[in-house]
C-alpha cells in the first residue's frame, strides 16, 4: 500500500478451492469466485472497494449435502497508516514502517457474509433418504408434544385463558 504512486488501482482475482483450502475456515471449502478490487489514494487513507461474485459450495440446510450457492457482493474497507496493525469494523490501520495488507481474509469475510442466512436445495434436489429420516424424527417429535400436553392440564388451562383474552 506504502508504495503506492497511482490514485486508482484495479487488480482481479479468480479464487478456487485451493484459495479457500488456505484459508481453512469452516464455512466455505469449495468455490469459483471472481474479486475485483479497486484500490483509491485518498488523503490520509486509501479506500478498498471489493466486488465479488461466483458460487460457493456449501452444507444444505435441510439435508446436510454439498450445494451450490451464488453469491454477490459490493463492500468497502478503509485503510490507513499508523503506528501498528489494528482491525476496526471499516477501519484498518496497517504499520506504517510495512506499508502491507494482505487482503485475502477479508476477500473470505465477504464471500461468507454474502451467503444468505437460510441455504436449502432447489425443490426435490434434497438428498431424498436425510428428507425422509428428517420427516420422521419430526413426526415422532411432534407426536411426543402431542402426548406432553394431554399429560400436563396446566397447559390446558393456560391455553383456555389465552382463548378468552383473545375474544374479549
Amino acid at each position: 500500500m506504502k508504495g503506492l504512486n497511482e490514485s486508482e488501482i484495479a487488480l482481479e482475482y479468480d479464487l478456487d478451492d485451493a484459495y479457500f483450502r488456505a484459508i481453512n475456515a469452516p464455512e466455505v471449502s469449495k468455490g469459483l469466485v471472481h474479486v475485483s478490487l479497486t484500490i483509491r489514494r485518498l488523503s490520509g487513507f486509501f479506500e478498498l472497494l471489493f466486488h465479488t461474485e461466483g458460487t460457493v459450495v456449501i452444507p444444505c440446510d435441510r439435508c446436510l449435502d454439498e450445494m451450490s450457492q451464488p453469491i454477490a457482493a459490493d463492500n468497502r474497507l478503509a485503510v490507513k497508516l499508523g503506528a501498528e496493525y489494528s482491525d476496526g469494523d471499516d477501519l484498518v490501520t496497517i504499520d506504517e514502517n510495512e506499508g502491507i495488507l494482505d487482503v485475502s481474509w477479508f476477500i473470505y469475510e465477504f464471500i461468507v457474509l454474502a451467503i444468505p442466512i437460510k441455504h436449502v436445495h432447489e425443490p426435490g434436489l434434497c438428498n431424498a433418504a436425510m428428507i425422509e429420516a428428517l420427516e420422521e424424527h419430526s413426526a415422532a417429535r411432534s407426536s411426543d408434544e402431542e402426548e406432553v400436553q394431554d399429560v400436563d392440564p396446566r397447559w390446558q388451562a393456560l391455553l383456555k385463558l389465552k382463548d378468552e383474552s383473545l375474544e374479549q
